[in-house]
């Protein structure tokens, strides 16, 4: 059995909007669905540009007072400070989460497509029952 990639375990189909969208239309998604916490903002193609978050609609818009409708994503948009690629071993991505303390990083093809989301709450569970229980043996293992 091949090792899990970042592909095995991330959340596809994250909430997108195009870079032309207007902060009020992802404001009116973050208003209907509360498990929502960015919005990932994609070109053509569906490139990566960069993520929104409801802090970055306080600070950008609302804040700066700011018309919602008249600003587009591509504006504000934060391009994100890091990216996976989803082809990626799962315990080295569970590992480069940890010690940048990062609880979801966007996925990205090599073309800078994004493909889905990784959760860092996701992978401990799934790397966690793939661990042996105390007393199991592990797979693999002689057991005399």
């Amino acid at each position: 059995m091949s090792p899990e990639t970042v592909r095995d375990a991330m959340v596809p189909e994250p909430t997108t909007l195009a870079a032309g969208a207007s902060a009020q239309e992802a404001g009116q998604s973050f208003a209907d669905t509360a498990e929502v916490r960015a919005i990932f903002v994609t070109e053509e193609g569906g490139r990566l540009l960069g993520v929104v978050t409801r802090k970055t609609l306080v600070r950008e818009v609302v804040a700066a007072g700011r018309e919602p409708g008249a600003v587009t994503l591509r504006e504000i948009a934060e391009p994100p400070n890091f990216t996976l690629a989803a082809g990626l071993a799962l315990e080295g991505a569970f590992r480069f989460l940890e010690e940048q303390d990062l609880e979801r990083v966007p996925v990205v093809e090599e073309d800078g497509r994004l493909v889905g989301v990784l959760s860092r709450a996701v992978v401990q569970r799934r790397l966690a029952e793939d661990e042996p229980s105390e007393g199991e043996p592990e797979a693999g293992s002689l057991v005399l």
